[in-house]
């Protein structure tokens, strides 16, 4: 088997393009409980499988009563990370995965859990091949 059989980079259906994973930037506004550690951990971990990847290692650290929580789970098909304001009911959240893992499936169980008033969110393919690069390489 070639080492790049396995690599977890997909193939876009439209274009031909290969990319080594999806990853979304996305802002919770008005979000509770952005102060509780547990509570956003749990929360994290648990959009990790729902998307269907495996967790690795998670490090969750609060800075004092009342403040926010970074925290990163990192996956075998990448990471999740999030920063959290709670005087302003904010988070932002970071997903990035790879292979078969949908990292909107994390972002949509997120918004159930969470229930925030709005949200931004970007897409972005990382790692781009384009198909007429590939075959001319």
């Amino acid at each position: 088997m070639n080492h790049l059989d396995s690599d977890y980079f997909s193939t876009c259906s439209s274009t031909g393009d290969q990319f080594a994973g999806r990853h979304i930037l996305a802002d919770f506004w008005g979000v509770e409980r952005m102060g509780e550690l547990d509570f956003i951990q749990t929360t994290i971990e648990e959009s990790a499988r729902k998307a269907g990847a495996t967790i690795l290692h998670s490090y969750y650290h609060p800075f004092g009563e009342g403040m926010g929580v970074s925290g990163v789970t990192v996956l075998s098909e990448s990471h999740i990370s999030i920063h959290t304001w709670p005087e302003r009911n904010f988070a932002s959240i970071d997903i990035f995965m790879c292979g078969n893992c949908d990292p909107q499936t994390s972002v949509d169980y997120l918004q159930k859990i969470l229930k925030p008033s709005s949200v931004d969110q970007s897409l972005n393919r990382r790692g781009v091949i384009s198909a007429v690069a590939q075959i001319y390489s």
